[in-house]
């Protein structure tokens, strides 16, 4: 999922002080298991919102809430149209690709990011994501155990270990277990150990440079057959 942390309340403030309506608007899906932008913290920002109004003494500003399913996916975009014409701004506690699909959809309408987006991350514990994967468009996680030693190795290494691990551990971070252990045994583990033989080339980064867009084909049989 993709992980993404709220900005401080003094800099959402500062973007949304130029205008008089904004709407708030949450995504019901990454940024609420992250406690960053669901329904619940819509209602939060905007209560914090209006108490500082009220404290500063600032020019009026009318603040509405409202959630959306997906921000990432015009098709849920499209119950905001009624509300376009009734806000200057919308505030979007989405990761920014809802901020972008937000802009496409309403080009008139100031999108204000109110979250930073981190990482594409796992759920280690409650409260505790660990970052998995940077999408670098050439996975190959088969031949590692499933372990991505862009995301788990400090140094990025594709043919690891580094000459610096000791006890199974990191040694640009002592507290991390070192992704090529890991990756070692978890090869063992699968009877795969000959897959640490390969050589990896240097990474493509023209995977990441460019832009990049997937699309699905389907073949849809009406007859159900």
């Amino acid at each position: 999922m993709i992980v993404a942390e709220q900005k401080s309340m003094e800099e959402i403030y500062r973007i949304c002080s130029p205008y008089e309506k904004i709407l708030i608007l949450g995504c019901g899906t990454c940024v609420t298991v992250c406690d960053a932008g669901g329904e619940k913290e819509v209602s939060i920002i905007h209560s914090v919102l209006d108490a500082a109004q009220a404290r500063t003494g600032d020019k009026p500003h009318i603040f509405s809430e409202y959630t959306v399913k997906r921000q990432c996916d015009i098709e849920f975009l499209e119950a905001l149209k009624d509300k376009a014409g009734e806000i200057d701004a919308i505030l979007s506690l989405g990761c920014g690709i809802g901020v972008q699909s937000l802009a496409e959809v309403f080009p008139d309408i100031p999108i204000l990011p109110g979250v930073n987006t981190a990482f594409m991350g796992a759920s280690r514990e409650w409260g505790v994501w660990d970052e998995r994967c940077v999408a670098c468009g050439d996975c190959r996680l088969v031949d590692t155990g499933g372990i991505c030693p862009i995301t788990r190795c400090a140094k990025g290494i594709l043919n690891g270990p580094c000459a610096g691990a000791k006890g199974g551990k990191c040694e640009a971070n002592k507290e991390m277990d070192c992704a090529w252990v890991l990756i070692y045994q978890h090869l063992v583990h699968l009877g795969h150990l000959e897959r640490m033989r390969q050589y990896y080339p240097p990474r493509n980064f023209h995977t990441i440079l460019r832009p990049r867009r997937l699309i699905i084909k389907t073949e849809i049989n009406p007859g159900g057959k």
